[in-house]
């Protein structure tokens, strides 16, 4: 077959499924075939040596979102997407706000619209931590339709927060609409009382910030979700999964053939709770939450990927540069109680802005710290980084893989390329890396977006605006197991 704009040549094709070598013709930005001695292109990239997957999806992340206060995050969508396809993620989905007392349309003002300066493909999750009548009556049935698919919910944070009872109005609304549900499980008030206790006690280094959310906390909230999922009969993905104790409850779900699915980040199997120490404030740097954890738990964060609890890593990329965490604010919206400024002008603890940046490396560290160390194989690779997000956010076929008719989005390795990860090489508008010095095996050489060369050889080719918002129909992973008594729906309708 003759007639490609682009065919990449020779390269060994790792899928959700398989590791093949063939090359990849591509028209019209989708793969249009695979074979072996395919027809010329109008353009061509051997990729002889190369590892050849499909271009990452980063179903978690946040980029440009509006604080309550009209506050905009540091990470753009034009840098924060540069990043992501620098680090071989060609499609992510982020986060539309909702404040309390406030609309969906009201909470963010123009977000979309700013959106559109992405360079990679993009999609979102509402965030509602209001579900008033008119809002999920009225605005989430017209956002379903416009193809925002999936809702998220926290179970901590003031004012982000909802009540069991509030979880349980967002549940039935996206059973009836065919939405899905992710959860950020902590238990509020147990977290509250172990702030009050640390701060009484003079305790406020970064470290703390891990002290006053242990597992248990992730645990006893996971356990939560699951139940309230159950009852409903909806099906959820817990974000973020820190722990062994939390990703037991999820394993235990899915032993039930609960529609129950677990995500994790590379801070959970790489960063620990010495990453939270250091001179001049640097524990700062590794503040998240759910918070890392004692040494040791990398590994069995690790076993549960390996057996298939958790589906799925994403970045959670969310950047506050060090210089925005060393300031103290009025109050905190990260945890429980006014904000304490320490001694030499830093915050505590319980008032750092929380999230690690890690759009661009995500990849690569998964890479290097799974398939290039043997914990991992490559399929496993592309369903953690992409194939199953795919599938559990609507975007299976087009999204997570190299079949004829999907996306032409490719990531080609090079197995062998050793790297020292440095701030000043990445991409994104933060001021600093968790994984700063961090020796990793296996780079990205070039990433491939609808069959256009949008980086190679770190040099983002991809322009703002080209990024295309990714619209949801309905799908099988959002399905509820139809477990509810009869009539019981018809009640919640």
């Amino acid at each position: 077959m003759d007639g490609f704009d682009l065919v990449v040549r020779g390269g060994t094709l790792a899928t959700a499924a398989e590791v093949f070598e063939a090359d990849i013709g591509i028209r019209d930005g989708r793969i249009a075939a695979l074979g072996h001695g395919l027809g010329r292109g109008r353009e061509e990239i051997s990729a002889k040596g190369m590892i050849v997957t499909p271009g990452g999806l980063d179903s978690h992340c946040h980029l440009e979102e509006m604080g309550q206060d009209g506050s905009l995050h540091e990470e753009s969508f034009a840098s924060g997407s540069a990043a992501a396809l620098a680090g071989g993620t060609t499609a992510f989905i982020c986060f539309l706000p909702q404040w309390k007392g406030h609309s969906l349309a009201a909470s963010a003002p123009g977000y979309e619209a700013r959106a559109a300066a992405s360079r990679a493909d993009y999609s979102f999750h509402q965030i509602i931590t209001d579900p008033t009548p008119e809002v999920m009556q009225k605005e989430v049935p017209a956002l379903v339709a416009r193809g925002i698919r999936s809702l998220k919910v926290f179970l901590t944070y003031d004012p982000l927060r909802l009540t069991d009872a509030e979880f349980l109005e967002v549940l039935a609304a996206a059973k009836r609409l065919g939405a899905f549900v992710t959860v950020h499980c902590e238990n509020f008030d147990a977290i509250g009382w172990r702030i009050q206790a640390l701060l009484k006690a003079g305790l406020t280094d970064p470290l703390q910030h891990a002290w006053s959310r242990p597992p248990v906390v992730e645990r006893e909230a996971t356990h939560r979700a699951i139940a309230l999922a159950e009852l409903v009969d909806q099906p959820i993905q817990v974000f973020h999964v820190s722990c062994e104790e939390a990703a037991a409850e999820i394993a235990r779900a899915k032993g039930r053939g609960l529609k129950v699915w677990g995500e994790t980040c590379p801070q959970y199997f790489t960063l620990d709770h010495d990453d939270l120490t250091g001179a001049d404030f640097a524990g700062a740097k590794a503040v998240c939450s759910p918070a890392l954890r004692e040494k040791g738990e990398n590994a069995r964060i690790w076993r549960r990927i390996q057996d298939g609890t958790l589906d799925v890593v994403t970045s959670d990329h969310c950047g506050f540069s060090f210089a925005t965490q060393k300031r103290v604010a009025g109050g905190s919206a990260y945890g429980t109680g006014a904000a304490v400024q320490r001694p030499d002008g830093t915050p505590a603890f319980n008032a750092i802005p929380n999230g690690v940046p890690g759009i661009e490396t995500r990849l690569p560290v998964l890479f290097s710290e799974g398939v290039s160390k043997g914990r991992i194989d490559l399929p496993t690779f592309v369903r953690l980084s992409s194939a199953n997000a795919a599938a559990l956010f609507g975007l299976a076929g087009r999204k997570g893989s190299l079949a004829p008719g999907a996306d032409a989005d490719l990531v080609l390795w090079d197995p062998d390329a050793e790297r020292v990860i440095r701030n000043a090489a990445l991409h994104h508008a933060i001021d600093y890396t968790p994984w700063e010095g961090m020796a990793v095996k296996g780079w990205p050489s070039v990433t491939i977006r609808r069959g256009e060369v949008a980086v190679r050889d770190g040099e983002v080719l991809a322009q703002p605006g080209s990024g295309r918002f990714l619209a949801r129909g309905p799908y099988a992973l959002a399905r509820p197991r139809g477990v509810v008594p009869d009539g019981f729906d018809a009640a919640l309708a």
